[in-house]
């Protein structure tokens, strides 16, 4: 990630031009330092759906890493992410990306005011993945997992994939699609898919998995989208 300075940028001398000294708001700063390349997931704001409101927020290693860890090492999750393990394992996980270069933002699933999901919202084609399947240019991806087992099996999913793919698309003008690859044999993760909207593409081979490419494309002025509300940055 770029390194920034909040004091003063002095650039020496050259071929007789003047030297130039460049103090940057803080506030232009910070915003520089969370930059990401998916037209910042953290302002994305929050969208009504049917089961309450919903918001992304990215991942805060310091708060957050207790619940991801709990959630990884849930046997119904941890057959699927293969993540279960100490603490460390799922914090190098979040930090590869949280310092990496913006192409994925780990983010908590808030509903209602309360999170209650993961989510990995990445540049499909920039990923791995485009090297096992054609991606256009800004195709956004998906990961989900819905942390509780209580939340699991009545709908939740497939309500808050259609909310996320709805917010992809209307934040990120330049994306025509988003994507999603979930393992053939998670079939409730495949199904909420479908029923969000999603059509079965293909069938890919991934490293340690065979996958469904899931695909819900662009559709002008399409209705779900008054449904989105922006909240305060």
């Amino acid at each position: 990630m770029p390194s920034t300075d909040t004091g003063a940028d002095t650039a020496s001398p050259e071929d007789g031009e003047a030297t130039l000294r460049l103090r940057l708001p803080a506030e232009f700063v910070a915003r520089f330092a969370t930059a990401d390349l998916l037209d910042g997931v953290s302002d994305w704001g929050t969208t009504r759906t049917p089961v309450g409101l919903f918001h992304l927020v990215p991942v805060r290693m310091r708060t957050d890493l207790p619940l991801v860890h709990r959630w990884m090492n849930d046997p119904a999750v941890a057959a699927f992410w293969e993540l279960a393990g100490p603490p460390d394992r799922i914090e190098d996980h979040l930090r590869a990306q949280l310092d990496g270069d913006g192409r994925s933002v780990p983010c908590l699933g808030v509903l209602d005011g309360v999170p209650m999901s993961y989510w990995e919202i990445y540049r499909a084609d920039l990923d791995p993945l485009a090297r096992h399947c054609p991606t256009r240019p800004h195709d956004t991806g998906i990961h989900l997992l819905i942390g509780e087992a209580a939340d699991r099996g009545r709908g939740l999913g497939s309500a808050l994939l259609e909310a996320a793919a709805d917010l992809v698309l209307d934040r990120r003008p330049d994306c025509g699609r988003v994507v999603a690859e979930p393992d053939l044999r998670n079939t409730p993760s495949v199904t909420a898919f479908l029923r969000a909207g999603f059509r079965f593409a293909s069938e890919v081979d991934l490293p340690g998995k065979r996958a469904a490419l899931l695909i819900r494309e662009r559709v002008p002025n399409r209705e779900a989208r008054r449904n989105v509300t922006t909240s305060s940055p």
